[in-house]
């Protein structure tokens, strides 16, 4: 038992609560969010160290003992999540302190970020299916709020689209759970997993695993990702960063979580269609990101990208994929925030959303430019850099099981990214600047110093990559072995 795990979730429930009585004091919302996310980032590296030293923790709520309660349980993969989302999100606060305008901000935007951050933390750690359901809720309705303020044509065109997709997803979710407890009687991860192993995976259990295959693939943004470049692309800029880097994750974890613990039992079915799905995905974003010329599309086709090579090492299931994946996902959540941030800084400075209106920048805002060259090498995966770990460890993982074509669709799609990028970098940074020394538009200290901190950290956790190498080995042990997640939650 461990409470500060409940604090992860808890506070930024409360504060999000507290925060809607303080609507007219705004200077006081930040802080008070700020210091919220930094809480929960300490948290996160105390109990990080924590489960190496006692393995996975848990929490009942109630007193209530598993598999009747409801429980939190906390493993280094799901702890690894909430401490980059903790990271990602106080700088897009910080960026948003200075761009997001009082307008939003009296609108209870700080309450609702707060609520994102609790339904993204709550899906991470809750022990059980259902739960896992009512975090998405949580987290979805957070996002349709954060996705129509400020009430732009575009954000509500987008906005119903995005609504409408995640509410038949929800609906088909909470459908198939009902499906799962009619032939298993229970929720609980741990229980199920047990319950599915000694019954074997049925043909019936098949099928309800292809349904929650299907449901997390459109929250995930896997292979049904038509809505996702429209609805990253409307909101504010720290918003849409917030989306780039956490929403689509939720999904991605549910995936791992779910086809490493519980539907393992049949690959040949299940992460077969997975890696379709991840190899059909990476074609796609790939056309995608070099077919527009609006930065923000761009942006948006490479987080379809990310979510193809992260399931890749999912549907090859060796333990150095799953590795590669684990470091991939830290790596994207730090790095799509960045390029979030980078594209929108670039749209505020020139007022224009096409890479081809835009010109020499570099001269204008040479610590912009190169921020935005690292992020590009970063995200091509060239050394040392975040992005270079990940991709190995995955191209080995697809090479240890013969898989030529996903690992041939990965290194497709790495050129692509490269691609997609350099010529943002060279049409946009490159040639003669078009704004004279008159409308020249000052850096904002708000705008620079987020990117600034997210490049560091990209950069950190390159050179880094052996400091956390043991806590992303530990995750990627819990998610092979399902033993060591069942005995944390039936053994005190």
């Amino acid at each position: 038992m461990n409470n500060l795990l409940v604090l992860l979730m808890a506070l930024p429930v409360l504060v999000g609560i507290v925060l809607i009585f303080l609507r007219r004091y705004v200077r006081l919302q930040r802080w008070i969010s700020f210091s919220v996310m930094i809480i929960n980032f300490i948290i996160s590296i105390i109990l990080l160290n924590q489960i190496q030293e006692q393995g996975p923790l848990r929490l009942d709520f109630g007193g209530w003992e598993p598999p009747f309660g409801i429980m939190f349980v906390a493993d280094s993969f799901s702890v690894i999540l909430v401490l980059t989302t903790s990271i990602v999100t106080v700088v897009c606060l910080l960026y948003a302190f200075s761009s997001i305008g009082k307008s939003y901000e009296n609108m209870f935007f700080y309450s609702f970020v707060n609520f994102l951050v609790a339904g993204v933390n709550g899906s991470f750690l809750t022990g059980d299916l259902f739960n896992l359901y009512v975090c998405f809720e949580v987290m979805l309705l957070a996002s349709y709020v954060l996705i129509t303020l400020g009430g732009k044509k575009v954000q509500l065109r987008e906005s119903i689209k995005y609504v409408a997709i995640n509410v038949v997803s929800s609906w088909i979710f909470l459908v198939s759970i009902a499906y799962l407890y009619g032939a298993m009687g229970t929720l609980n991860f741990a229980h199920l997993s047990e319950r599915i192993a000694e019954s074997g995976q049925t043909p019936l259990l098949t099928v309800i695993s292809v349904i929650f295959l299907t449901v997390f693939s459109l929250k995930a943004g896997l292979f049904l990702y038509y809505w996702l470049p429209g609805s990253y692309s409307a909101p504010p800029t720290a918003v849409a960063a917030l989306f780039g880097a956490l929403l689509t994750k939720v999904g991605i974890y549910a995936m791992f979580r779910v086809f490493t613990l519980l539907f393992y039992h049949e690959p040949a079915i299940t992460h077969t269609i997975i890696g379709f799905l991840a190899g059909v995905t990476l074609v796609g974003g790939s056309i995608g990101a070099i077919a527009y010329k609006d930065i923000r599309q761009i942006v948006s086709y490479n987080v379809v990208i990310a979510v193809g090579f992260i399931l890749v090492g999912l549907a090859v299931m060796t333990p150095e994929a799953i590795e590669g994946s684990i470091y991939y996902l830290m790596h994207d959540m730090i790095v799509k925030a960045l390029l979030f941030l980078l594209a929108g800084t670039m749209i505020s400075l020139t007022g224009y959303v096409r890479i081809d209106h835009m010109s020499g920048l570099i001269k204008n805002y040479p610590l912009l430019g190169w921020m935005f060259f690292i992020v590009m090498l970063s995200l091509a995966g060239v050394p040392p850099l975040s992005g270079f770990i990940g991709k190995l460890l995955i191209g080995q993982g697809a090479v240890e099981v013969e898989s030529y074509l996903l690992l041939t669709l990965v290194f497709i799609s790495s050129i692509f990214v490269l691609y997609s990028l350099l010529r943002v970098f060279l049409t946009s940074f490159w040639g003669e600047t078009l704004i004279s020394e008159d409308d020249e538009e000052p850096m904002k200290k708000g705008w620079l110093i987020p990117c600034v901190l997210l490049t560091v950290v990209t950069i950190g956790l390159g050179l880094g990559a052996e400091t956390v190498a043991v806590y992303v080995a530990d995750a990627a042990n819990t998610l092979l072995n399902p033993d060591i997640y069942i005995d944390a939650v039936f053994n005190d």
